[in-house]
């Protein structure tokens, strides 16, 4: 969310910024058809706004001689001038007539404004590369050999069905739907140990260890992510102003709201535990046999609040510790920074990681680390006291450590022999208690 003050000093700035966002038009949809065109709402918010001070202006006015005359009243009714104070009662009831219609008034443009506000992409950095769509995000940088092992990878179901470690068809068709998935046995097992690695991994590198709420109010919701995100991800509650998270990211920024932390405190370097909920409309669909995109899944997040000036250090920082995370477990990956078209509105900056798949024989996502600048602070009121006494608005990033099911995959895959046996790196082996996981024998 940008500064309405910077918006009306430098409206073709926002401008050129949603153009490179491709959300002028100048991006076709799927039919062909010119996309989103958010330029016309840069001067329909200024003539919002506009209207919005005028009003506002009228109605200070407006009050401050309702409450000057209406301590004249007393003083003229104590002196006998009963005519006159009746006469100035009269004119204050009419002004707190006209003031309460004002007032409504203001809050109606007020709101309006606002609402507009919330849909005009925030600023991207300089150095962010200008593309239409994920198609055209660049690579960065490669961590480990890729290699394809001479015997055929399987499908990673395949591979944890071989050693009885998961069950998708009880979900599927008796519990839940497409989606969802029972891990059983070494598996289950796997699955909790690389998240518990990860909660240690990130302790050992100074984050404190947060479990937070699974469920948030909408104005946490709209804090922390655009509108697009928030219909094609979360979960409503129904009958209840709650949520589901789509992340922990949402519930560990939204703890932040309204505050005023003394700078000397920052950074506030967390990482959060949690399971994550998405509706996942509008992406390239639920798998009926896989768990890369699902409903449901676990996931330890890292998150920074901290100083302007700081918040690109912190940017590579973060997904520098997921690339180690990765390496640590023998998995080679490679770092992609999204171009402007693949940004969210709030993103100021962000750089996937992917890891190498030997089966597909490319990369796939696995974590995605964003810079949102100020975005967040703004909408929720995150604040810096400042050595000098000022406050200022506080940085936020956020940050994948790992997210099992999809880590799984990769985990299977470049760790698996070619009886079926699946190898267990050793800095997993203090979780595991065992160095590999093994294919049961028929009985």
């Amino acid at each position: 969310m940008i500064d309405i003050k910077v918006l009306k000093a430098d409206p073709e700035a926002v401008k050129e910024n949603i153009r490179k966002k491709f959300q002028a038009g100048n991006k076709l949809d799927e039919n062909g058809n010119p996309g989103v065109n958010k330029l016309p709402l840069v001067d329909k918010v200024i003539e919002v706004y506009d209207e919005y001070c005028k009003v506002k202006l009228e109605g200070d006015n407006l009050r401050n001689f309702v409450n000057v005359k209406s301590k004249e009243i007393g003083a003229l009714m104590a002196s006998g001038k009963k005519e006159e104070g009746n006469k100035l009662r009269e004119e204050v009831k009419k002004g707190k007539e006209n003031l309460a219609s004002l007032e409504e008034q203001e809050a109606k443009l007020e709101k309006e404004y606002r609402e507009i506000m919330l849909v005009i992409p925030n600023f991207i950095d300089d150095t962010v590369p200008i593309g239409k769509d994920d198609s055209e995000n660049v690579e960065v940088e490669r961590f480990g050999e890729p290699f394809v092992p001479e015997f055929e990878v399987p499908y990673h179901i395949d591979i944890m069905e071989k050693v009885k470690g998961i069950d998708i068809d009880s979900a599927r068709d008796k519990t839940s739907g497409n989606g969802f998935y029972y891990l059983l046995g070494d598996i289950a097992q796997l699955h909790s140990c690389i998240l518990s690695y990860a909660r240690d991994f990130m302790i050992d590198k100074g984050f404190t260890y947060c479990i937070p709420p699974f469920m948030i109010r909408s104005n946490i919701v709209t804090g922390v992510m655009s509108f697009a995100e928030m219909e094609g991800m979360m979960y409503k509650i129904e009958g209840e102003d709650l949520y589901l998270i789509g992340t922990s990211e949402h519930s560990m920024i939204g703890r932040f709201i309204d505050t005023i932390t003394p700078e000397k405190e920052l950074p506030k370097t967390l990482t959060s535990y949690s399971p994550c909920f998405r509706k996942e409309v509008g992406a390239h669909g639920i798998e009926e046999r896989g768990v890369y995109r699902i409903h449901q899944f676990e996931k330890q997040e890292m998150i920074v609040v901290c100083k302007p000036e700081e918040s690109m250090d912190w940017f590579h920082k973060l997904y520098s510790y997921t690339v180690e995370f990765f390496r640590s477990l023998d998995i080679p990956v490679r770092t992609l920074e999204c171009c402007s078209g693949d940004l969210a509105d709030l993103k100021v900056k962000s750089i996937d990681v992917e890891a190498w798949s030997p089966r597909q024989k490319k990369y796939f996502e696995v974590g995605s680390c964003s810079n949102l600048g100020d975005a967040q602070a703004r909408r929720l009121g995150i604040k810096v006291k400042g050595e000098d006494g000022k406050k200022y608005l506080a940085h936020t990033l956020n940050n994948t450590v790992v997210a099992p099911p999809r880590m799984l995959i990769a985990f299977l895959e470049n760790n698996l022999n070619e009886d079926g046996s699946i190898r267990i790196p050793e800095a997993l082996r203090p979780y595991m208690r065992k160095d590999i996981i093994k294919v049961p024998e028929k009985k």
